[in-house]
């Protein structure tokens, strides 16, 4: 008993202040600085993630950047063509519904994918990367959250590319990894969704930046499968926010069906990791700790979107392994405890 009395007293007084202090009171976690980047006006998979990062109490989201699709009309989740403008919208409603109007900047990223990799295209979304990254350092950097095209995210480093070693960039998108861990799914495209609505600007990130990157390929996004029933019983019923995003994401499944795409029992919500990565980091030695990743070389991205290998490439982190268990059970308690304060 006294070795263990010994043992707690130099873990209390020994461990800095910032990670765990003695005084009774909560863990002073570094908050997480966080620009949040997605294309809200598709997929539905992005409005979760949303809700689930702005509950997040250890996240200090700078701002909010509304994405594009395809940047045409008739782009499957939406016939507009400003569709950086619609994800603001969309992001605005969803912060309206929980109180939060206002009190988070969204602004709008490019229309148009990234063509070139030298040229930026001007946007307040790109602007706002590099303002808040600079106010970083390599030791306490900015997180950009993206979850759709690396447009946004190219465009700083082609504006100011002094922010490179200020930013962690924690992408949902790219294809899989030989050898890291499982296989294309059936009838997969060569190149991932993501990375397809702009390879331009993932060659900037991959190949010209020095941005570190969390990368969670095709593979590991797709792990993220959950049950439409459990969204009707553990998220709808609590609260506006609950139906909206059942309702957003019932809205998805039936026009897939009339396009002759049977989602069966489930939804992908591929952006979901985004909060895990960021937001559910261990209080000692904050880190992301229940998921696994591998540190592999940056691979080249060429001009047709495959990999090519690049022996000299800075390493990345490439997750091959998701807790799930975390994501999803932290989403559904904070939902009900939000619907519960209604």
């Amino acid at each position: 008993m006294k070795k263990l009395l010994l043992s707690l007293f130099l873990l209390c007084t020994l461990l800095p202040l910032s990670a765990a202090p003695c005084d009774g009171g909560q863990p002073r976690q570094n908050k997480v600085k966080v620009v949040i980047d997605n294309d809200f006006c598709g997929d539905p998979d992005g409005l979760f993630q949303l809700v689930h990062q702005v509950l997040c109490k250890t996240c200090d989201i700078r701002g909010i950047v509304g994405g594009h699709l395809t940047g045409k009309g008739n782009a499957g989740f939406t016939s507009r063509t400003d569709q950086a403008t619609e994800s603001c919208e969309k992001a605005n409603a969803l912060l309206d519904l929980m109180g939060m109007k206002g009190k988070i900047k969204v602004v709008a990223g490019s229309e148009q994918p990234l063509t070139s990799t030298t040229t930026p295209i001007a946007s307040e979304g790109a602007r706002l990367i590099v303002d808040e990254a600079r106010q970083c350092t390599k030791e306490k950097p900015l997180f950009v959250l993206c979850g759709a095209s690396l447009t946004n995210v190219a465009c700083a480093h082609l504006l100011d590319p002094s922010i490179d070693d200020k930013v962690i960039v924690v992408w949902i998108g790219g294809q899989e990894y030989e050898g890291i861990n499982g296989y294309p799914p059936p009838g997969y495209s060569k190149v991932e969704y993501n990375l397809n609505l702009s390879i331009a600007a993932g060659q900037v990130v991959f190949n010209k930046s020095r941005m570190r990157i969390w990368q969670v390929p095709r593979d590991v996004y797709r792990q993220c499968q959950y049950g439409l029933d459990e969204i009707k019983v553990k998220i709808a019923p609590y609260g506006k926010v609950g139906k909206y995003l059942y309702d957003a994401l019932m809205n998805t499944v039936t026009m897939c069906e009339k396009y002759g795409i049977a989602m069966g029992e489930t939804y992908i919500l591929g952006d979901s990791p985004l909060v895990l990565l960021s937001a559910l980091q261990t209080g000692f030695e904050q880190d992301p700790a229940s998921s696994y990743y591998k540190y592999v070389p940056a691979p080249t991205i060429n001009d047709d979107g495959s990999y090519g290998l690049n022996h000299d490439g800075r390493l990345i982190r490439v997750y091959y392994r998701l807790d799930s268990r975390l994501m999803f059970g932290d989403f559904e308690a904070k939902m009900q405890l939000l619907g519960k304060a209604k």
